[in-house]
């Protein structure tokens, strides 16, 4: 079993009785760290949207109502520049003064505007990215963009601009946490401890999954999360992991997870599952079955150390035949490891990150892991549409070797009453 990793000494809410997440050096150590990134790669500016990914760079976000309302130019030696949606740009330059220049995003509501509108707008948004370049003498450099659409990128073609792809940069870049960020995942991870108490205490015969997940993301959410996500699985969409059937009726004896991936503190979201039996112990059979679970996850944990590979941790994975399936893609997901943080490679709820670690392709494409990765690591055994048993958990790797983050009880199932 991994060591757990030092527990928070403060809580989701702010004061200046002492230092608990530094917001001031959490923004400069990520654009310091993109910077360094960028000058070493030759890279003068970066154009990137999605709210997430502009907070990481920024501090700047918004309400995602839409893909492309909001964007940012991230330079390697100067003050970026926040495109900002109605609303934000009249609100917020006064509340973020880190920020120096604020704009006016174009937007076409993600395709939603007739093709003639989209055309026009395109046109205007490649020119207001030229003319910024330009400005900064950065004309005929080459410009990384992140997740810019397709007309948006041809339009930044046609405005003479040479564009590079910017998500491996941002991806890169977000690999390795720093101490804060560290941090800020850690609180979401105690945060979903509220989800999982709740739970307990609540799931009985007779509930709706929907209903307790909804219970369980308000405890969540009055616990101090940015966000709150929950979701119950239970009898036979236990195993495989079902996707529906929110209005399922919990029944006695039924083995049960909560996941709550997606509980986020300051933009960082926790990605774990915890198992319960409901209203009964579990017989020896589940008892044994779960135990093969957390021997493999903890073993997999153990070979988290810098310097390691994500084949070395795949390899102890279960192989789809074990798991009841003929191919790894078609399991693909259901038993893997992965990075987690801010940074937003189009999930735009869970914020997977470098590493991955999945046999479909980690023991012929290896990554190396490193000290400072997060890493969420998750597992499943059970039997076809009669149940399973799921298990996740999220560690950081340090010089040792991977430490927990979450501390909620996770080598007993746990059993609830009724």
């Amino acid at each position: 079993m991994p060591e757990n990793h030092q527990k928070l000494h403060f809580g989701p809410a702010r004061t200046e009785l002492h230092v608990g997440v530094d917001l001031e050096r959490m923004r400069r150590e990520r654009a310091d760290r993109m910077r360094a990134l960028m000058r070493s790669k030759g890279i003068p500016a970066l154009l990137l949207t999605g709210a997430d990914n502009v907070r990481y760079l920024t501090g700047f976000w918004w309400g995602e109502f839409s893909l492309q309302v909001g964007y940012a130019l991230f330079f390697a030696d100067d003050e970026p520049i926040v495109f900002a949606p109605a609303g934000s740009l009249q609100q917020m330059p006064d509340q973020a003064p880190w920020i120096k220049h604020w704009r006016p995003a174009i937007s076409w509501l993600g395709g939603v505007a007739p093709s003639s509108a989209i055309a026009e707008l395109s046109a205007v948004f490649a020119a207001q990215i030229r003319d910024e370049l330009a400005a900064r003498s950065l004309a005929g450099e080459r410009l990384a963009v992140s997740e810019i659409d397709e007309p948006g990128m041809n339009a930044l073609a046609d405005a003479g601009i040479e564009t590079i792809p910017g998500l491996p940069l941002m991806l890169e870049c977000s690999t390795i946490k720093t101490a804060d960020e560290i941090s800020c995942i850690s609180m979401a991870a105690s945060l979903s401890t509220a989800g999982f108490e709740a739970t307990r205490a609540a799931l009985r015969p007779g509930t709706k999954q929907a209903q307790i997940a909804l219970m369980a993301r308000r405890a969540i959410e009055d616990a101090g999360a940015e966000v709150g996500a929950a979701r119950l699985l239970s009898g036979p969409l236990s195993f495989p992991r079902g996707i529906s059937g929110g209005d399922r009726i919990v029944e006695h004896g039924d083995l049960a997870y909560l996941l709550t991936c997606g509980t986020s503190y300051m933009g960082y979201t926790a990605c774990l599952y915890r198992q319960y039996v409901v209203g009964r112990a579990p017989t020896s059979a589940e008892r044994s079955s779960y135990t093969k679970l957390t021997d493999r996850l903890d073993l997999a944990m153990s070979l988290m150390k810098p310097g390691a590979s994500t084949a070395d941790v795949a390899a102890v994975l279960a192989p789809a035949e074990d798991l009841g399936f003929p191919s790894e893609a078609e399991c693909f997901s259901i038993e893997l490891g992965h990075g987690i943080g801010l940074v937003n490679a189009g999930s735009r709820a869970i914020h997977y990150n470098p590493p991955t670690i999945t046999r479909s392709w980690s023991l012929a494409h290896p990554e190396e892991i490193k000290e400072g990765m997060v890493i969420a690591i998750e597992g499943i055994e059970g039997e076809h549409r009669v149940g399973g048993v799921r298990l996740e958990n999220l560690v950081v790797v340090t010089a040792n070797g991977a430490e927990l983050l979450d501390h909620y009880p996770r080598l007993d199932m746990v059993q609830t009453a009724g």
